[in-house]
C-alpha cells in the first residue's frame, strides 16, 4: 500500500526510575544502541537495523510510564496537512520546535481522548542500519543481547477507546484490524490499529485509567529469537509476565516481561499482512483469553491489572 500520511511509529520516551540501571539494561539487556543523551540527560536509543537516529528516549522519573508516542509522517507537507486536519477535527495542536529531541525535526504534538500524548515528526536524521547502503552484508555482527529488528507498537490504555479509535481513523488514516468486543456484544473492549500493512501499529484497551501504558513492543525476526529471547532474560534475572506462547489475535509469537523500573515490554515475532479493503476480524467477550493468549486461553491477573 502507498504510505502517504502517518507511516510507522517513531519514537517514545518512557520513564524510568534509575536512568543508570536502565541503560545498562537497554543496552546489555535489550541489546540496543546508546546513541547519546541530551542536555536534560535524556538517553536516546536504537535497534540495530533501524535506520533513524532513535526509537527511544529514557527520563529519569518518581514513577515508571510513558511520557508521550511519536508516529513519523511521510514529509513535511503531510505533516502540515495532518496537523490541519487535527484542528478542523477539534483537537488542539502544539507545535515543538526541532532539536527539542536530538536530531530530530519539527514535531507536532496533540492529547488522545484516552489521554496520552502523541507527537508526528516528518524528519529524523537517517543515520544507517549497521550494514550501510552500499554493497551490504546481510547480517550484523557481534548483536548483543536480545537485539530486536525495530520499535513495533505500543499498547495503552483508557477510558475513552471509541474516541481514540475514531480519532486514528477517521483523521491520522489507520484502520482497524482487529477488535475485542465486550459483554454487550456491540461496543469495543480493545482495537488494534494499523498504519501500513502490518496487522497493528498500536491497540487500545478500555480502562477507566487514562494515560497508561501496558507495554511497548520490539520486533524480532522468527519464533527462534523469541525463544533465545527468552533465554537471555533467563540469563539476566529478567521478570517474565507471560509466554513464550502466541496470540490468536495478530497470530504474533510473544513473551511479555518488566525492564527494571516495572515498564512492562513485549519481545514480538510474526503477525499477517493488512491491507486497507479487509473487514476487521472481531472477538467475542467469552474469547479474549483465547484471542490474546491462543494456547492457554488464560489471563493471568498481572497481565489485565498492571500498567504504568
Amino acid at each position: 500500500m502507498a504510505l502517504t500520511g502517518v507511516i510507522r511509529p517513531g519514537h517514545c520516551q518512557l520513564r524510568v526510575l534509575d536512568l543508570e540501571a536502565s541503560i545498562q539494561f537497554y543496552t546489555k539487556v535489550m541489546g540496543l544502541k546508546l546513541m547519546g543523551r541530551d542536555a536534560s540527560g535524556r538517553a536516546y536509543f536504537k535497534c540495530l537495523e533501524e535506520r533513524d537516529h532513535h526509537s527511544l528516549i529514557l527520563r529519569q522519573a518518581h514513577k515508571p510510564g510513558m511520557d508521550f508516542y511519536g508516529f513519523k509522517v511521510r514529509d513535511t507537507h503531510a505533516l502540515k496537512q495532518i496537523e490541519s486536519d487535527l484542528r478542523a477535527h477539534g483537537v488542539r495542536t502544539e507545535r515543538i520546535p526541532a532539536g527539542d529531541l536530538l536530531e530530530t525535526g519539527e514535531r507536532v504534538r496533540f492529547e488522545s481522548p484516552t489521554g496520552h500524548i502523541f507527537e508526528l515528526y516528518a524528519e529524523k536524521k537517517d543515520v544507517g542500519n549497521e550494514m550501510g547502503y552500499l554493497n551490504p552484508d546481510v547480517i550484523i555482527d557481534g548483536r548483543i543481547g536480545i537485539s530486536p529488528i525495530r520499535l513495533d507498537h505500543w499498547q495503552i490504555h483508557g477510558a475513552d477507546i471509541d474516541g481514540s479509535r475514531d480519532l486514528f481513523t477517521k483523521v491520522l488514516g489507520f484502520s482497524v484490524a482487529e477488535r475485542i468486543l465486550m459483554d454487550d456484544g456491540q461496543s469495543d473492549a480493545a482495537v488494534w490499529l494499523t498504519c501500513s500493512n502490518k496487522a497493528h501499529d498500536i491497540a487500545f484497551v478500555r480502562d477507566e485509567r487514562d494515560n497508561t501504558l501496558h507495554h511497548l513492543s520490539f520486533l524480532l525476526g522468527t519464533w527462534e529469537q523469541v525463544l533465545k529471547a527468552a533465554d537471555v532474560m533467563g540469563m539476566h534475572r529478567v521478570f517474565i509476565d507471560e509466554g513464550p506462547m502466541r496470540h490468536g489475535i495478530t497470530k504474533g509469537t510473544t513473551i511479555y516481561a518488566f525492564d527494571p523500573s516495572g515498564n512492562r515490554f513485549e519481545t514480538f515475532c510474526g503477525g499477517y499482512d493488512f491491507y486497507p479493503d479487509m473487514q476487521p476480524t472481531v472477538w467475542t467477550a467469552d474469547q479474549m483469553g483465547r484471542g490474546v493468549f491462543y494456547h492457554t486461553g488464560e489471563l493471568n491477573e498481572r497481565f489485565l491489572t498492571v500498567v504504568t
